[in-house]
């Protein structure tokens, strides 16, 4: 039987209104602690993205996976377009993994600051051989409203530690982070990616957790994506929330926190019809130096890893990123 609240919904409201500083803010930042600890995902409403947006945001995706498929690879890394120079950003065909996507960097990222900064991950895509105008816009508009709510919630976390939240700047800069926004669009998948071994349902996407510190999704109304109880290790639908985005965190925010924060496993059920998701990988900067005194003590850059190579790591499990 599935438990309907066991993803907790979380107003959060109160502290885009008054800030952190607040003590009814506190209270609130405590249900988001205890939804991170005992589950690893929770839903937000009163995030302060207007529906409109969200909407406008999937149009555009749905706008992009209609496009015919050479329109499509002329945005792909390397590997599948030689002719294009980029190696991490871009699109990736369904016949991958079941799926097909499109990986966005930060959009205030210039040619001419990617190439002086010169890291694979921090890549200029052009845009505008896919996207008009008014819809780069939209996604340059979403990216910045949505990487502001993953640094309030960052902040917020932050906070609970005692620390002062303007530490985040540390950790997070809009030219150097490596978060992405990325649309994933599941056709009708004749045959699973996946049979789970654990229980043998059938998946469109398999088990695996995330990378960075949070991911803020949006799915729509088809649903399928699923949670795992660590301790029971059972399964439990995310339901869908028009009002609500999914957040969870991820393999950073476990390793800053000493494993406070579990990176918590997730999927996605196999079920034969189209479905579009948005996914925001809150990510930090690619110099970032990772230690684990970060949230705990005095922050020390001694014997920490570099986040690209933390990130490198993490990355190499997911067939998409093959690249």
């Amino acid at each position: 039987m599935i438990k309907k609240n066991y993803i907790p919904t979380i107003d959060i409201s109160i502290i885009n209104k008054y800030g952190l500083d607040n003590k009814k803010s506190l209270k609130i930042l405590k249900k988001i602690e205890q939804a991170c600890t005992k589950v690893g995902f929770f839903q937000i409403i009163g995030h302060g993205i207007r529906q409109n947006d969200i909407k406008k945001i999937a149009k555009v995706g749905n706008i992009f996976f209609n496009l015919k498929s050479e329109k499509k690879f002329k945005l792909a890394p390397r590997k599948w377009n030689k002719k294009n120079k980029n190696l991490y950003r871009g699109y990736f065909p369904n016949d991958v993994n079941g799926k097909e996507g499109l990986d966005i960097g930060d959009l205030k990222i210039t040619k001419a600051y990617s190439k002086k900064i010169n890291t694979k991950y921090i890549e200029f895509i052009e845009l505008n051989k896919c996207f008009k105008k008014k819809s780069i816009k939209i996604l340059s508009n979403y990216f910045d409203n949505i990487f502001r709510l993953s640094e309030l919630l960052f902040k917020g976390i932050i906070k609970l530690y005692g620390k002062d939240p303007i530490i985040s700047k540390k950790a997070f800069s809009r030219y150097k982070t490596l978060s992405t926004l990325r649309f994933n669009f599941y056709p009708n998948q004749n045959k699973p990616i996946e049979i789970s071994r654990q229980d043998g349902v059938a998946l469109g996407c398999e088990t695996h957790v995330d990378s960075g510190v949070f991911t803020i999704l949006y799915q729509d109304k088809t649903g399928g994506l699923q949670v795992q109880n660590r301790k029971t290790k059972k399964w439990y639908n995310v339901p869908f929330n028009n009002k609500a985005l999914v957040v969870n965190t991820g393999r950073a925010m476990e390793f800053l926190s000493k494993g406070k924060y579990k990176a918590t496993n997730h999927r996605v059920l196999w079920n034969k019809k189209k479905r579009m998701s948005i996914p925001f990988f809150f990510e930090p900067s690619f110099d970032f130096i990772m230690n684990k005194s970060f949230l705990n003590e005095n922050y020390n850059k001694k014997n920490g890893v570099m986040y690209k190579t933390f990130l490198n790591k993490s990355l190499k499990k997911f067939i998409e990123y093959q690249r």
